[in-house]
């Protein structure tokens, strides 16, 4: 049987290696992405044609960066996207955990517990978050004595992380009842079936909707601009305000905020299909 398997495995025709590699890569997916980008751009700049407008791309480089003596220098947009990395990977973290500690309150068996949570998702998931990070920039960040980046990181953290808890609650009411039933009759205790048996199984089948909550707040972060953070947007506004470069300027924002969203989907997607569950 060993040797006709192996036979027949050779006789399979051989996948070239570059085909192999990009489906493996998703750079079909790129390319298709890349397409239908390069056909809105043509299309927009037949229609600014049209309109008589003047593109100015030609000054878009000195925003991103400049080369001093051989030596490189971040401009205002790779400055600001350098605080909207810091913004996004602080919140990221904390909507997680504040997000997995929501849903293991409201599966608790303690009232109290599942009354905070219930308070605390429904106030912020029916109130806008530019409300929200006003909120905690002129009300809660005073009397805790925190900047304003603390400030954004906690209101992003906290409108985020209550969506990130329904995420969390989903993954973990589907995994099977059996798998509870036989870690309480091993003698697990509670803690020790969530870390070994419960959460490893429910994060594997969250990490597309997580992924995509990752995505969101990449976007969000732009509006803690109104309190004066200056990320990209921020950073936009100010170069837009200065030069009218307005359409250049927020068309090189878009493009850097798309590729970080598809840099991050392909990551995790490498990871999903890696550790894949079997149902």
């Amino acid at each position: 049987m060993t040797i006709l398997s192996e036979n027949r495995d050779q006789a399979k025709p051989m996948v070239p290696s570059i085909y192999r590699f990009i489906k493996r890569m998703h750079l079909f997916d790129i390319a298709a992405y890349l397409f239908l980008m390069i056909g809105g751009i043509i299309i927009l700049l037949k229609g600014a044609e049209d309109q008589g407008y003047y593109w100015q791309w030609f000054r878009i480089p000195k925003y991103l960066y400049e080369i001093d003596e051989g030596r490189f220098i971040a401009g205002p947009i790779l400055k600001g996207l350098k605080i909207t990395l810091n913004l996004t990977w602080s919140s990221l973290i904390l909507t997680y955990i504040i997000g997995l500690v929501t849903a293991l309150m409201r599966l608790s068996n303690s009232l109290l517990a599942r009354g905070i949570a219930r308070v605390y998702l429904e106030i912020t998931r029916n109130t806008p978050l530019l409300v929200q990070i006003f909120f905690m920039y002129f009300v809660v960040a005073p009397i805790l004595d925190i900047d304003r980046f603390l400030a954004g990181v906690l209101a992003l953290s906290l409108f985020e992380g209550s969506y990130a808890s329904e995420i969390y609650r989903s993954g973990i009411v589907a995994v099977n009842k059996g798998q509870w039933e036989a870690s309480y009759t091993l003698g697990l205790s509670t803690y020790q079936n969530y870390r070994y048996i419960i959460l490893p199984q429910a994060i594997r089948r969250i990490l597309p909707p997580l992924t995509s909550q990752a995505v969101s707040l990449i976007k969000d972060s732009s509006l803690v601009s109104v309190i004066a953070i200056y990320e990209m947007t921020m950073q936009a506004n100010e170069i837009a305000s200065e030069t009218f470069l307005v359409f250049e300027i927020f068309f090189t924002i878009a493009a850097i905020y798309l590729a970080l969203a598809i840099t991050l989907s392909q990551i995790v997607a490498y990871f999903e299909k890696r550790y894949r569950v079997v149902s």
